[in-house]
């Protein structure tokens, strides 16, 4: 709680040792006094849905995930790498998941887990940095938008809605995902405090324009909003995750701790709407078959329990998980007994009001382009599903024209956040 009454050097030191650890001018103007007040103010969200997005950093191999047990051309073409059929965790007669992934398989069985395969975007990008900026932007000109797919969602359903903690980011940076044009991640870093999440700048790569001018107040009048909510908002998950007692077992693995904390603020009833968690790890050009074993097992463990333990609250009817990764692997196993960078994959949502199963063909191995699999579906067309059928606003505005949604998400919500 903030006094009614502070001086210039008191709000500085709040705006400095506050708990998200960043700093702000040492004079604030005086018209911006207002957002403090209004900021405590904020009003909750009238729904209660959450999304929690799970990216698999590095491109993770989707025929090593979803395997194509019943092609030979699968064989072949990976020799070292290849997943033995009799290993193979079938879901029908054509592919089955990787032998670690047993809690999806299960999830699956139990009408929880939807597998859409073939997942890319037209003239991809092989550059881990400029595919992963495409996802995250949801736009192929990438960094160049300035602001993210999600952001620009939260700005979109919950417009007039000050809550700096509608999106968090459990870990050290804010992916660009995040960034709306009026509303700002917060990161919750592995050691250390909470942090407002900052625009990445332009580079040579990205072409971009600095926060100036009215920019400039409007990063600083956000940056005072945030402040007023952070010691209250802040004191809140802190206490939400040390007090945490989780009813089901979460391994000890770095995804299963981040998925944890998401858990404890999900029933500690915080307002955040969006969660976002990353595994790294996936860049496996050489000897993928026992490093690619680990990180399905680390996933489907973290995964399992995650979703074990919302269910056992009661919870999972309230929340959508995503998983994505920038890009898929070739087809054709490498001379180190690994794959390099290729183009389509899997793409999983998972919950209570998913049509589980499994949504398009697998790519054909045969018919390739330049060596790698065919796109079946744009990934525009997955989130477009999430932002009209889940979040419950128009996917146009968001994703521009021609992203029709996708029959993934069990009913029609037209509810926002």
């Amino acid at each position: 709680m903030i006094p009614s009454r502070i001086n210039v050097s008191s709000r500085r030191d709040f705006l400095r040792e506050g708990l998200f650890g960043f700093s702000a001018a040492a004079t604030v103007p005086l018209f911006l006094g207002k957002s403090i007040h209004a900021a405590s103010r904020a009003a909750q969200p009238d729904d209660d849905r959450i999304l929690v997005v799970v990216q698999l950093s590095g491109g993770n191999d989707g025929l090593s995930t979803v395997v194509p047990y019943s092609d030979p051309a699968y064989g072949r073409a990976r020799r070292q790498t290849h997943i033995p059929e009799e290993q193979v965790l079938r879901i029908n007669d054509r592919v089955g998941l990787h032998p670690a992934l047993g809690h999806l398989k299960k999830l699956y069985e139990d009408g929880h887990l939807s597998v859409i395969q073939g997942v890319s975007y037209p003239n991809p990008n092989r550059s881990h940095f400029e595919s992963m900026d495409v996802w995250h932007s949801g736009s192929t000109e990438g960094a160049r938008t300035g602001t993210g797919w999600i952001g620009r969602a939260v700005d979109s359903a919950c417009k007039n809605r000050e809550n700096p903690l509608l999106s968090i980011n459990v870990g050290n940076n804010s992916p660009l995902a995040l960034f709306g044009n009026h509303h700002r991640p917060i990161s919750i870093p592995k050691n250390g405090r909470p942090t407002l999440g900052r625009r990445r700048k332009a580079s040579t790569r990205d072409s971009g324009t600095t926060n100036a001018g009215p920019s400039a107040l409007r990063e600083l009048d956000f940056l005072v909003r945030v402040a007023a909510n952070a010691e209250s908002s802040f004191k809140t998950i802190r206490t939400a995750v040390q007090d945490y007692r989780p009813r089901v077992d979460f391994p000890r693995n770095p995804l299963a701790n981040d998925l944890r904390t998401v858990a404890a603020m999900i029933d500690a009833g915080l307002p955040t709407r969006v969660y976002y968690v990353a595994l790294g790890g996936f860049d496996t050009h050489a000897n993928q078959r026992g490093r690619h074993d680990n990180l399905m097992r680390q996933l489907s463990n973290a995964l399992g329990a995650f979703v074990n333990e919302l269910e056992t609250r009661k919870l999972l009817d309230r929340v959508l998980v995503l998983t994505f990764t920038e890009f898929g692997r070739r087809v054709q196993e490498n001379a180190s007994q690994g794959t390099d960078h290729g183009v389509a994959g899997p793409v999983f949502l998972m919950g209570n009001k998913i049509r589980p199963g499994i949504h398009g063909d697998h790519p054909s191995l045969t018919e390739l382009v330049g060596g790698d699999l065919t796109m079946n579906v744009d990934f525009r067309r997955v989130y477009a599903s999430v932002l009209e059928d889940w979040i419950g606003t128009p996917a146009a505005p968001i994703l521009g024209e021609g992203y029709e949604s996708l029959p993934l998400i069990g009913s029609k919500r037209i509810a926002r956040f």
